[in-house]
């Protein structure tokens, strides 16, 4: 008696919508990929080659900040001579940068 009887609207779009969502939604993950997922792997593939290729006299950084020299050379971990006689293990992920020859000088 006091409620007035409710109509359903019609779609705005009209019919035949899911079809265009489906594009939208591939688009966005087209664009995900290769502004995102795809740079990043590629970064990972270059720092593996990175770590596979050090050896023993390369100048290095460390994620840390710690520059050094690699003295030798393990599976897992390296060790750099941070200054005459003084040495650390780092893990070998753990190696940011190799720098060109020379550029640590010995004091």
């Amino acid at each position: 008696m006091w409620v007035n009887e409710a109509w359903a609207q019609a779609p705005a779009g009209g019919a035949g919508g899911g079809m265009e969502s489906i594009f939208l939604i591939v688009a966005m993950f087209a664009v995900l990929y290769f502004l995102m997922i795809r740079p990043q792997m590629k970064r990972a593939k270059e720092h593996k080659a990175l770590i596979d290729a050090l050896q023993k006299g390369d100048e290095v950084v460390t994620a840390g900040g710690v520059l050094g020299r690699i003295s030798k050379v393990g599976d897992a971990h390296l060790t750099l001579e941070v200054a005459p006689n003084v040495e650390i293990q780092v893990q070998r992920g753990a190696v940011q940068t190799v720098l060109p020859k020379g550029t640590i000088k010995n004091s």
